[in-house]
C-alpha cells in the first residue's frame, strides 16, 4: 500500500486555476486507477476524476471542461489541473490510488473558491 500525499490546494477567486499534486511513496505504474475525489461540508464524498488503467479518463459532469487530471509515472504522481474554478468547487480534495484489493487515500487538501 503506498503513502499519498496532497498538495497545492489554497484560496483563489472565482474563474482562476490551481494544479493539485498527489505524490505517492511507491510506483503507480501498475495502479487500476487513479483518482482525485472530494468532499464539501455536510455532503458525501464525490468523484472528481480518475485515470483507468489503460489511459482513459472520466469526470463528473460538473468538472468537466474545467479540470484534468493526468499522472506522471516517472515522479509517482498524479495532478489535477482546475480551471475556471467555482465557489461550488470549494472542498476538500483527496488522492486514491487503487491496485488490485488495496485502496490508498492522501490526507486531503483544502480547495476554497471565493466568489
Amino acid at each position: 500500500q503506498v503513502q499519498l500525499v496532497e498538495s497545492g490546494g489554497g484560496l483563489v477567486q472565482a474563474g482562476g486555476s490551481l494544479r493539485l499534486s498527489c505524490a505517492a511513496s511507491g510506483s503507480i505504474f501498475r495502479a487500476n486507477t487513479l483518482g482525485w475525489y472530494r468532499q464539501a461540508p455536510g455532503k458525501q464524498r464525490e468523484l472528481v476524476a480518475v485515470i483507468i488503467s489503460g489511459g482513459s479518463t472520466n469526470y463528473l459532469d460538473s468538472v468537466k471542461g474545467r479540470f484534468t487530471i493526468s499522472r506522471d509515472n516517472a515522479k509517482n504522481t498524479v495532478y489535477l489541473q482546475m480551471n475556471s474554478l467555482k465557489p461550488e468547487d470549494t472542498a476538500v480534495y483527496y488522492c486514491n490510488v487503487r491496485a488490485g484489493v488495496l485502496s490508498s487515500w492522501g490526507q486531503g487538501t483544502q480547495v476554497t473558491v471565493s466568489s
